[in-house]
C-alpha cells in the first residue's frame, strides 16, 4: 500500500476527531455521573482476556463476533471483548462477592468481528449497566428507567420501548417438547414472523395442535397494553412459568410508567432478541427515524454460575458513538484564551489562575505563527496598565 491509502482504517472501524472526541467525552462523563447518582459503581474491566474466561457461559453467537490472538508472553489464545457484559459478571461473581445485590456501570470499546447492521461499526463505544444478585420485576424495571432515562438526559425524547419475555418462548417450546436444533429453527422463524414456515415445522413435528396455536399465537401477539389480555386468553392452557412470564411483563411495565408516565411501551412477545443469552424480560428502545435499537436489556440469570457464583441479574447497553450521532444538533463552539510567548511571572500566575477557574488556554510557542481560529481561540491576554488581563479577539 501506497501513497494515502496507507491511512485507510479497516471497514467498520472510525477515528474520533477533536470535535466529536470532546461531544464523546462530555456525553461520558454526563452519563456516568448519573449512573453514579442512582448508585452504580464504574468498573474498567480489561479490552482482551484468556478466551476461555471471555466465552465462559455465553452464546456462540459472541464467539464468532470474538477476534482471537496469541499471547506472546504464554503461547495462551486470547480474545479481545465484543461485549463488556459478561466481564461486569465476572467481577460481580468472583472478585466482588457481595452478599446483597451489586450494581455496576462501564464505558469502553468493544471489538467485533462483524458489524451489528451494513456499514456498521465494529468498534462500538459500549456504555452500560449492570444490576446482580436481584431477581423479579422491580430490579428489571429499575435497570429499563435507567435506559430510558440516559436517553433523555442527552435530549433523545421520542423514545419507543418494546418489552418482551424468552421465558414466555421458552416455556411454550418446552411443553410441545421442542428442543435442540428444532428450537433454533422455531427461534429464527419466530424472529421473522413466518406464519407458514412455522406451521410446516410444527406440523412436521407433529406438535399437539393446542400447544402449536399457542406458539402460532406469539407473533400476533404485539401492540399497546391489551397484548397482554389477549395473551392471558390465547395461553390460558400455557404453564405456569409462561403465565408467571406474563405477569412479570405487566407488573415491570406498570412500576415504568408509574415514573415515567410518557414513555411509549410496546409488548412483543415474539420478541425474542439474545434468546440464547438472555433468561426473562428482555427490552430495546427505538426512535423515529433509526432502523436500529439505541440501547438494548433484560435479565440474563446465571451468567455468573461460569465464574463460581449464580447470580440474578439484569441490564442494558448501548453505543455512545451511536447517541452521539443521534444527537448530532448544532455543536458547540470551541472556546478559549490565547496567551503570548513572553516570560513574565505574573503572566504565568494569569495562565495558572484563568485555568485553574476551568478556561482553556493556548499559549504561543516560541517562532509560531498564530492562527487563533486553527486553536479555538476567541480571546487573548493582553497587557494593559501594567497588568495582564482578557480581552476579544
Amino acid at each position: 500500500m501506497s501513497g494515502p491509502e496507507r491511512w485507510l482504517l479497516p471497514e467498520g472501524i472510525e477515528e474520533v476527531l477533536p470535535d466529536e472526541a470532546r461531544r464523546l467525552e462530555a456525553m461520558r462523563r454526563q452519563l456516568i455521573d448519573l449512573f453514579v447518582s442512582w448508585g452504580y459503581e464504574p468498573v474498567m474491566p480489561p479490552l482482551i482476556e484468556y478466551i476461555e474466561a471471555l466465552l465462559t457461559g455465553v452464546g456462540k453467537e459472541l464467539d464468532l463476533q470474538t477476534f482471537k490472538l496469541t499471547d506472546q508472553l504464554s503461547g495462551r489464545l486470547m480474545g479481545a471483548r465484543a461485549d463488556i457484559t459478561p466481564q461486569a459478571a465476572r467481577i460481580d461473581a468472583h472478585y466482588l462477592r457481595r452478599k446483597g445485590p451489586a450494581r455496576l456501570c462501564y464505558i469502553g470499546p468493544a471489538l467485533r468481528t462483524r458489524p451489528d447492521e451494513f456499514a456498521g461499526s465494529r468498534e462500538p463505544l459500549q456504555l452500560g449497566a449492570e444490576l446482580f444478585g436481584h431477581s423479579g420485576p422491580a430490579s428489571d424495571a429499575e435497570v429499563l428507567r435507567l435506559m430510558i432515562t440516559t436517553l433523555q438526559t442527552i435530549g433523545i425524547d421520542a423514545l419507543h420501548v418494546d418489552l418482551g419475555n424468552v421465558a414466555v418462548f421458552r416455556g411454550l417450546a418446552d411443553a410441545a417438547g421442542i428442543s435442540g436444533e428444532n428450537e433454533t429453527r422455531l427461534f429464527e422463524a419466530m424472529q421473522r414472523k413466518a406464519d407458514a414456515e412455522i406451521r410446516q415445522m410444527l406440523a412436521a413435528w407433529d406438535i399437539d395442535n393446542k400447544k402449536g396455536e399457542m406458539l402460532l399465537s406469539l407473533i400476533e401477539l404485539n401492540g399497546d397494553g391489551d397484548t397482554l389480555a389477549q395473551a392471558r386468553k390465547r395461553l390460558s392452557g400455557a404453564p405456569a412459568v409462561v403465565k408467571q412470564a406474563i405477569d412479570d411483563l405487566e407488573q415491570v411495565a406498570q412500576l415504568v410508567q408509574r415514573e415515567l408516565p410518557d414513555t411509549d411501551l410496546n409488548f412483543d412477545l415474539a420478541e425474542l432478541s439474545g434468546y440464547d443469552y438472555h433468561t426473562g424480560i428482555v427490552f430495546s428502545v427505538f426512535v423515529p427515524g433509526q432502523g436500529k435499537a439505541l440501547a438494548n436489556g433484560g435479565r440474563y440469570d446465571g451468567i455468573g454460575e461460569a465464574f463460581g457464583r449464580t447470580r440474578s441479574a439484569t441490564g442494558f447497553s448501548t453505543d455512545l458513538r451511536q447517541l452521539m450521532r443521534v444527537t448530532s444538533g448544532a455543536r458547540e463552539k470551541l472556546s478559549g484564551i490565547l496567551a503570548p510567548d513572553i516570560d513574565d511571572v505574573s503572566l504565568r500566575q494569569t495562565i495558572a489562575e484563568l485555568r485553574k477557574s476551568g478556561e482553556r488556554v493556548v499559549q504561543v510557542l516560541p517562532g509560531q505563527e498564530v492562527y487563533p481560529e486553527e486553536l479555538g481561540c476567541d480571546r487573548e491576554i493582553v497587557k494593559q496598565k501594567n497588568k495582564w488581563g482578557v480581552q476579544t479577539l
